[in-house]
């Protein structure tokens, strides 16, 4: 693991967070289970299965010093309850802000399961920035708002980020507040996408639709049986023209799954192509890790 880390160094800019070893790819044989993640100055190291404590503390030791900024690295345990973190070198440092494009994001460690920004979706804000000047845009399954951080970052007109956690979409009011961004063009809606139609309506139409669902959330979504219905709303929510990034996070589901439904609930939507992931994230077989398709819906 620590070789290739080494060769991710080569080219990083360390101060930008960015994951630096993804093993959850299967690339690298017998690290499937761990994946490391910096968001200076923290290392972090997550586990999906329990390791050899000596073997862990070989790489934490090599690890201080390839980072010389780092103050803390700390190790969260994904399957254990709750996945838990414990710090194994220096301080016990839980919030902090990371960088990335310029922009900043509020990072909180060990309080829930995900730190408040994935990684694997650099790619696809930096495209939104770059398309977001005077538009409309709708940001589905907004979770802590990055996107529409990225949107603000690139002149859009407006952003519209609906999620059924409230709580995170504080967190997102937090993270535009962190960048300086006039709020008066942000709505924040905590609702649930498939009962509130007459809600996302209400500020659209829209030029661009960013959908990025989880795949299932018990007693809310299940992605291969949800997807078809956000994608047949797409002509009452979006203007002719519009943009579509539709993401897929489910390693059991392939890009023609997304083509299919698109295909079928909203002939009307033309595919122009990907977004690939950043390069760190290596995937043994095609199609499992993020995906993220781009569509034009012509009206």
């Amino acid at each position: 693991m620590i070789d290739h880390i080494k060769q991710h160094l080569l080219t990083a800019d360390l101060g930008e967070c960015q994951r630096v070893f993804h093993g959850r790819g299967h690339a690298y044989p017998g690290l499937a289970h761990i994946n490391v993640d910096w968001f200076e100055p923290v290392l972090l190291i997550t586990l999906y299965q329990e390791v050899e404590q000596v073997w862990l503390n070989e790489q934490v030791e090599q690890l201080k010093h390839l980072f010389a900024h780092c103050r803390s690295i700390q190790v969260q345990h994904r399957y254990q309850k709750y996945a838990p973190i414990e710090v194994v070198f220096g301080e016990q440092i839980v919030n902090l802000v990371a960088s990335e494009q310029q922009l900043k994001f509020n990072i909180q460690l060990g309080k829930a399961q995900n730190s408040g920004l994935f990684l694997d979706m650099a790619n696809g804000r930096q495209w939104l920035r770059q398309h977001s000047e005077g538009k409309n845009i709708l940001n589905l399954f907004a979770y802590t708002c990055a996107f529409s951080v990225a949107a603000l970052a690139g002149g859009a007109k407006q952003v519209v980020n609906i999620d059924m956690a409230k709580a995170s979409l504080a967190k997102g009011r937090e993270n535009h507040k962190l960048n300086q961004q006039n709020l008066a063009k942000v709505k924040f809606e905590g609702v649930d996408i498939f009962k509130s139609y007459g809600r996302l309506k209400k500020y659209g139409p829209y030029d661009i639709l960013v959908c990025d669902p989880p795949s299932f959330q018990k007693g809310s979504v299940n992605i291969e049986r949800d997807y078809q219905k956000i994608i047949r709303r797409i002509p009452q929510l979006m203007k002719p023209e519009a943009q579509l990034m539709l993401c897929l996070n489910s390693p059991d589901l392939t890009e023609d799954f997304l083509l299919e439904e698109v295909a079928r609930e909203c002939p009307n939507c033309i595919y122009q192509g990907k977004i690939a992931n950043p390069d760190v994230f290596k995937e043994a077989k095609a199609g499992k890790g993020l995906k993220v398709l781009l569509f034009k819906y012509l009206g």
